[in-house]
């Protein structure tokens, strides 16, 4: 029955969203018109001489077992992908608190802002201190990896778990990848087109084996290109893209002290700044059939789970294998 009901969300997220990139939207910077799958909170932080606005969803199960689960997005997503995770996560009895960080999904873009996980981490600790959240376990995919990381090693006391999805950050891309500038990367997002967001998922996310129930993910990144502020979306990735390249956490796994679960589709080549990298280097760069095992050497009394032939997002390639591998991580916590 879980799976079914899980089936029939995914079904309806992407039958929903498949339908509004058919009719192609447009987005405004904090994503009017388009739907999270709970209702969307926010909450205002004093940040930088700025008063910004982090929105989030606090999802409470009907039979609550006193647990909290924490789930961060990765860079080219927000909160709404983790639509089938909520619903599951929520019939085993977690809360599950879900923000958008400042800068993606429907959160403030500033105009100017110093990107660091650091000070991202401390607006999640905020919001956790405002839903009276003393602790959690910290789910992190993507960018949201390096982000879970750095949270937890700041707030241990606070971090009940650690789960890294097909985390970026598993290697030092500077080692192989010449540094740009930020103006570098603002040029490059001004000329991307809504073609170049699925080639790059395809090539980089799915290996090149793309398949149309992928198709929600493109549905902000490609919105938001056809949308009125684009070129403040643009800045802002490209500021997102500088913290990324330049605050690695791969060197502090071994001062993880949280229990930690790796779930790694092997098939995942997502790296960084790849193309300006030497032809021989970029074949290497990306490997997560050698990353996954990496990491769990580096982080104490880290559990792997592979997901052989599955890439950047197993939440959409295979979530059985996922949910399953999650799920019984977090009841072993218990």
């Amino acid at each position: 029955m879980r799976v079914f009901t899980s089936l029939l969300a995914l079904c309806a997220l992407a039958l929903g969203n498949q339908t509004m990139a058919a009719e192609k939207p447009a987005f405004d910077a904090r994503l009017s018109g388009y739907d999270y799958p709970h209702p969307v909170h926010t909450l205002k932080l004093d940040s930088q001489r700025q008063t910004l606005e982090m929105a989030y969803m606090d999802v409470r199960p009907d039979q609550p077992n006193g647990d909290t689960v924490l789930l961060l997005h990765g860079k080219n997503f927000s909160g709404a992908y983790w639509q089938t995770t909520i619903e599951r996560l929520t019939e085993e009895g977690y809360r599950v608190v879900v923000p958008d960080q400042i800068g993606f999904g429907k959160s403030s873009k500033p105009e100017h802002f110093q990107y660091s996980f650091q000070t991202l981490a401390d607006h999640t600790r905020t919001l956790l201190d405002t839903l009276e959240v003393d602790s959690a376990t910290v789910v992190g995919h993507s960018m949201g990896g390096m982000l879970a990381t750095r949270f937890t090693l700041m707030f241990p006391e606070r971090s009940d778990a650690l789960v890294l999805v097909n985390p970026i950050g598993l290697e030092d891309w500077r080692q192989d990848v010449p540094w740009q500038s930020v103006d570098a990367w603002y040029q490059g997002e001004l000329k991307k087109k809504p073609e170049d967001i699925k080639a790059y998922m395809t090539k980089a996310y799915f290996d090149g084996q793309w398949k149309e129930e992928y198709a929600p993910l493109l549905t902000i990144q490609q919105g938001w290109l056809r949308g009125p502020d684009y070129p403040r979306i643009a800045w802002n990735s490209a500021l997102h893209y500088d913290m990324i390249f330049n605050q690695p956490v791969v060197y502090e796994f071994p001062d993880v002290k949280a229990p930690t679960l790796l779930i790694i589709g092997n098939r995942d080549r997502t790296a960084l700044g790849r193309n300006r990298a030497p032809e021989e280097k970029q074949k290497e760069l990306g490997r997560y059939d050698r990353l996954g095992d990496k990491a769990a050497e580096a982080i104490p009394d880290a559990k792997l789970v592979e997901l052989e032939g599955i890439g950047h997002v197993p939440q959409y390639e295979a979530y059985d294998d996922y949910i399953e591998a999650l799920t019984d991580f977090l009841a072993a916590q218990r």
